[in-house]
């Protein structure tokens, strides 16, 4: 059975997006024939840091997500979470627009009118209650979608886990991030908001950290972060390597 682990975005300056551009088409298509310990090309050096943001959750990023779920009552975690998903859906609609997936992008459209006309900003999904479910998308699927299927891994300090592919769309759907354009918020009211958004996504996994097995920790976050982008680029239509298998002898039971 697959787990699938979904991993932030980043956000930068608008003066990085070409530059981004400029590292995806530069840094070559490595086809998905590759396995994932193939993909990782700077693997010492990724592993460091995997060590380095292990230490730094442990002491730091952990026991200040568990402090800010302990205080802050679930309605305004959930709504905090709403506030920034709502924000996310303008990210998935411009890329669907770039993927041609114009289903998913009138229905993302509609999740950030309903939920910013009627959901007070974001803060509550009310969309979802009509109905409106859609598909999350960024740059690095946009890439993928368009043939750019894998890429060399890389290991992020504090961001966790990435590949030149996505970290090169992450920094293009800054230029999707709808904060930027209203004047009367300051960069460090941003820069704030991106701290937030990075720290209730942290709460978010508290509960899933059990599901870190094997002996090789790095190794299994590096296939996880494989398998969950392979599964969200096909929108969920992944090669089943079972689906082939001949259950015939089993029907009696």
């Amino acid at each position: 059975m697959k787990l699938f682990l979904k991993v932030t975005s980043i956000s930068s300056g608008n003066f990085l997006v070409l530059l981004s551009l400029v590292f995806s088409l530069f840094s070559g298509t490595i086809y998905a024939t590759e396995s994932y310990e193939d993909l990782d090309y700077f693997e010492p050096i990724n592993r460091v840091v995997f060590d380095f943001n292990d230490q730094a959750d442990q002491y730091v990023l952990k026991p200040v997500a568990e402090a800010y779920k302990y205080v802050a009552p679930s309605f305004v975690n959930k709504g905090i979470t709403n506030f920034f998903n709502n924000l996310g859906d303008v990210e998935t609609f411009a890329n669907s627009l770039l993927q041609a997936k114009f289903h998913n992008a009138i229905v993302s459209l509609n999740r950030v009118i309903y939920n910013t006309t009627f959901g007070l900003g974001g803060l509550f999904d009310v969309a979802t209650s009509f109905g409106l479910n859609n598909n999350e998308e960024d740059f690095g699927q946009t890439l993928g979608y368009w043939g750019y299927e894998s890429s060399t891994y890389l290991m992020l300090p504090f961001l966790g886990p990435s590949t030149v592919r996505d970290l090169s769309g992450s920094l293009v759907d800054t230029a999707f991030e709808p904060l930027q354009y209203i004047d009367d918020i300051h960069t460090d009211t941003r820069y704030l908001a991106t701290g937030v958004k990075l720290l209730d996504k942290r709460a978010d996994l508290l509960g899933a950290e059990n599901l870190l097995l094997g002996t090789d920790r790095y190794d299994f976050i590096r296939s996880a972060y494989y398998q969950n982008r392979d599964f969200l680029i096909n929108d969920g239509e992944v090669d089943d390597p079972f689906a082939d298998e001949d259950f015939d002898d089993y029907d009696d039971f």
